[in-house]
């Protein structure tokens, strides 16, 4: 293990801004991140690290792919995803502003069926704060048994008639409506998600210099902001599968003027949730809205990339490709990153990165 992103990267968190305004050391805030991160390894084994960014040219090759292609392994995260890095910056969020005088937050509260719950009961756990979790009916046995173990209060969500939306978004909100504290991997519901995201990109962008693309998978589209955001300049494609697109229907939609302050004004007009039931093996994308669809798509049109569609074929592909040549033991949402890139290959040569995002439970 290497050192905690958390510290390394520091004094470019907007927790460590805030804590140093607010009258808060430097020792101070390093204190908070060690307490914590001996508190989340408690919990999961290890604390937050910095991941590898491999070279992966036998991948390339079994893909058919003449780039140079850089992946960034996160299965060994804590709790197994990317997922910790928004929750655990998150938690900093808190722990500095209630350092600083703000109220103790109480009951924490997200949607998610998968890799983003387990994160939160990991970092939630280690906060010894009591968490809501509202998941899917078809949300995975394996993933709800380690969620109470964790000691999460787990919600199974069923479709109301006439309802649209995903019903356990619209059950976290009415959780939040009636006082829970949003702790979500989404950041139009918890801004501070896309501070701890950022450090991916951070990493990356001294691990792999000179990238001419990255490619992101999206459900809510947090991951892909945060990232780009902090790797600067790099094109960034989001992908999402032909099963669930609603991100490259709005990118459509705002084509070719890309009036965002208009979208702003009438997000309605751009996003709304995806008109079938959203399916695919990359079952952790299928958000039915892209909640954080307009930072997403500013950032997508300011480094030149556009929204990928991924067809299920080639979202399995990616998935066999991944797991065939290489020993990472990804699963097929993790790899969608990379069923973006087979199917928009950039030119020959290009130095392009993707992301294994999560890893495959049994």
């Amino acid at each position: 293990m290497t050192e905690n992103p958390f510290l390394r990267f520091r004094d470019r968190l907007d927790s460590h801004a805030i804590a140093l305004a607010g009258g808060m050391s430097d020792d101070r805030f390093v204190t908070i991140v060690q307490d914590l991160d001996a508190a989340v390894a408690a919990v999961d084994g290890h604390g937050m690290w910095v991941t590898p960014t491999v070279e992966l040219p036998e991948l390339a090759s079994a893909a058919g792919l003449e780039v140079d292609l850089r992946v960034k392994v996160e299965v060994d995260q804590v709790a197994g995803s990317h997922k910790a890095r928004h929750l655990y910056g998150v938690a900093l969020h808190l722990l500095v502003t209630e350092g600083l005088g703000a109220p103790r937050a109480g009951q924490l509260a997200i949607a998610s069926c998968g890799n983003a719950a387990l994160a939160a009961a990991v970092v939630s756990r280690a906060l010894d704060r009591s968490l809501s979790v509202y998941v899917p009916t078809w949300a995975d046995q394996a993933v709800l048994k380690r969620l109470g173990d964790l000691g999460a209060d787990v919600h199974m969500c069923e479709r109301r008639a006439g309802e649209d939306g995903d019903p356990s978004y619209l059950r976290f909100r009415e959780a939040v409506g009636a006082g829970a504290r949003p702790f979500s991997v989404q950041a139009i519901d918890t801004p501070s998600t896309i501070d701890g995201g950022r450090t991916i990109g951070w990493e990356l962008a001294e691990q792999a210099p000179g990238l001419d693309a990255v490619f992101v998978q999206v459900g809510g589209g947090a991951l892909a902001t945060a990232t780009s955001l902090g790797l600067g300049e790099v094109r960034l494609s989001p992908v999402q599968a032909e099963g669930c697109a609603p991100l490259r229907r709005a990118w459509d939609r705002l084509a070719p003027g890309f009036d965002f302050a208009a979208a702003a004004e009438h997000p309605a007009e751009y996003m709304w949730p995806w008109g079938s039931e959203p399916t695919s093996a990359a079952s952790g994308i299928l958000d039915d809205v892209t909640y954080d669809w307009l930072p997403l798509l500013e950032r997508t049109h300011a480094t030149g990339g556009e929204p990928i569609v991924a067809a299920e074929a080639t979202i399995r592909r990616a998935h066999r490709l991944a797991t065939s040549a290489t020993e990472v033991p990804v699963s097929a949402t993790g790899t969608a990153g990379l069923a973006g890139l087979l199917t928009a290959p950039p030119p020959v040569g290009s130095r392009v990165a993707v992301l294994f995002t999560g890893i495959e439970r049994e």
